[in-house]
């Protein structure tokens, strides 16, 4: 378990960017592992799932638990996505995130990377995949910038 532990925290710290390793997976963590392959699947703490690991690519997908453990430690945390109040329900609902409703994006987020969507407080909305580049998420007035895999009302 410690040399799993080593490895899901260098790649929460490639992902999500320096010191996401202590914010997201402490100590206290516990992993489950796939029934087939034996290899890392979930990471829990206590009953609360914070990641899935994704085996074709070799990274998290994070839940809204997850994510808002990040975000409380990390403000900054280097693949945010914060939107315009007006859709925040929408948004919750696990419905997408357009580009002409997006604030304000991480500069280092790439199309396909794991973002955490949060309101102007901060507060974690949803987590989803980025569909476009931060700058064209500021430029579009069309298409879809995040595709939500979860939002907040849906976790609850």
């Amino acid at each position: 378990m410690n040399g799993d532990l080593e490895k899901v925290r260098a790649i929460a710290n490639y992902q999500f960017g320096y010191s996401a390793c202590e914010a997201l997976f402490p100590d206290s963590i516990r992993i489950e592992y796939s029934k087939n392959t034996g290899r890392i699947r979930h990471i829990f703490h206590g009953k609360d799932l914070l990641a899935n690991f994704r085996p074709n690519d070799a990274l998290f997908t994070l839940t809204i638990a997850g994510a808002e453990k990040l975000v409380s430690v990390l403000p900054e945390v280097k693949c945010r996505v914060r939107l315009l109040e007006d859709v925040k329900e929408f948004i919750e609902e696990g419905k997408n995130l357009f580009a002409k409703h997006v604030v304000d994006a991480s500069p280092t987020i790439r199309p396909g990377d794991e973002v955490i969507v949060v309101d102007t407080d901060n507060e974690v909305i949803g987590v989803g995949k980025a569909i476009l580049t931060p700058d064209e998420m500021n430029a579009f007035s069309t298409g879809v910038a995040v595709k939500i895999r979860r939002g907040r009302k849906k976790h609850r």
